[in-house]
């Protein structure tokens, strides 16, 4: 089972967005990209197919053409192993997203920070040229590294106190990137960065949007501090509203800096005509499940001994449903999955969700034709002008 990778995405929308009816809250969505092979399914059963530009592209133009409203691309520097050799293949974020900022014109795109690798001087100077690329449409996702062997094979591994103190490195990289972009100047001295008048030229258009996924109590204090919104997980089958305790303990933090920062909950969808063929495409994942993947899985996930048990890393790695990563996953009839979505926006502080699909050309064909028009958070978004077989 493949993934094609020929065709070009529907037209996007010509016709002006409609508010959301009273009452009902507009719900932003996204598309976590699949720049990693197999997407985020660990299973012999799930599509196998590798990472590629054209696939890519055509993903982030179908999503721009059914109105969606961002595309986020991961980073990821060394797999799971296995008989589905999960994430051994992947591409780079910033050089994936700058060719698809070239070929968008409307969609905002997310590029993702491997912090340890990458000096924040040279990460604000790609923001800003893949801000002009796209005319503004462009924000950066930053994490601070947690599976060692990504960067012990480069030699770049700090030393397991990396686990305990990541969120103090990663702050003083967050204000370098905001001195840089706001003012095109950083002198900061730090425990892990020494400025000596640091200089950036061009700036962005407008303010570079930036984005954290951390879940655990520094995490969320981080991204109070620097962020402007929090990718959070969502949990469980059928749940859309599990997540919520990460959303008030983020009220919480957000309280302490007096910052404007939303929540985008993560899900992934399984959809179909009816909730149980559905549920037997989700069961077919499941038996196919790559135990070697998984378990290697487990292993990097307990290696971080110095993090207390709420990191996301936990729930990425916890065996109960690590098939899907243990994201929150959607599953049934087309009219169940849009009212399933619509109830995550019940939540006070979200402001909309990250998708993935099981497979992600259908998946967003479906979600564009058959979920979407059924969402009231989402009448907002005008017909698309064209479908793509």
């Amino acid at each position: 089972m493949t993934q094609s990778e020929a065709g070009a995405g529907p037209a996007a929308p010509e016709n002006p967005a409609r508010e959301a009816p009273s009452g009902s809250p507009a719900m932003s969505v996204g598309v976590f990209i699949p720049i990693g092979n197999n997407g985020w399914l660990i299973s012999e059963n799930a599509p196998q197919y590798r990472p590629s530009f054209a696939l890519n592209k055509q993903i982030t133009l179908k999503a721009e053409g059914y109105g969606l409203d961002f595309a986020l691309s991961m980073i990821k520097l060394r797999g799971f192993g296995g008989k589905t050799e999960f994430w051994d293949h992947n591409l780079e974020s910033f050089t994936l997203m700058a060719g698809l900022a070239a070929v968008t014109t409307r969609i905002k795109l997310f590029a993702t920070a491997a912090t340890l690798c990458l000096p924040p001087a040279i990460v604000a100077r790609m923001a800003a040229t893949i801000d002009s690329i796209s005319d503004g449409r462009f924000g950066v996702n930053l994490v601070t590294g947690w599976q060692k062997p990504e960067y012990d094979q480069m030699g770049l591994w700090p030393g397991d106190a990396h686990f305990a103190n990541r969120y103090d490195y990663l702050s003083e990289y967050a204000q370098i990137l905001r001195e840089l972009w706001e003012t095109g100047a950083s002198d900061l001295k730090g425990t892990y960065f020494q400025m000596n008048d640091c200089r950036l030229s061009p700036r962005p258009q407008a303010p570079m949007k930036i984005i954290c996924a951390g879940q655990s109590g520094a995490g969320l204090a981080f991204t109070a501090q620097y962020a402007d919104y929090n990718f959070c997980l969502g949990k469980g089958l059928n749940t859309p509203t599990a997540f919520a305790p990460v959303v008030e303990k983020l009220a919480e933090a957000r309280a302490k800096t007096g910052r404007r920062v939303t929540c985008y909950a993560l899900f992934m969808i399984v959809a179909d005509e009816t909730d149980a063929a559905a549920m037997a495409t989700w069961a077919h994942y499941q038996a196919g499940a790559d135990a070697e993947a998984i378990a290697w899985l487990g292993l990097q996930g307990a290696a971080d001994t110095k993090s207390g048990g709420d990191t996301n890393v936990r729930q990425l790695a916890d065996p109960a449903s690590a098939v899907n990563l243990n994201m929150g996953t959607l599953v049934g009839s087309y009219a169940s999955v849009a009212a399933m979505l619509d109830a995550i926006m019940t939540i006070d502080g979200v402001e909309g969700v990250l998708l993935v699909f099981d497979d992600f050309l259908k998946g967003l064909d479906a979600f564009g034709t058959r979920i979407q028009p059924l969402m009231r958070s989402r009448r907002h978004v005008a017909a698309p002008l064209a479908e793509v077989a």
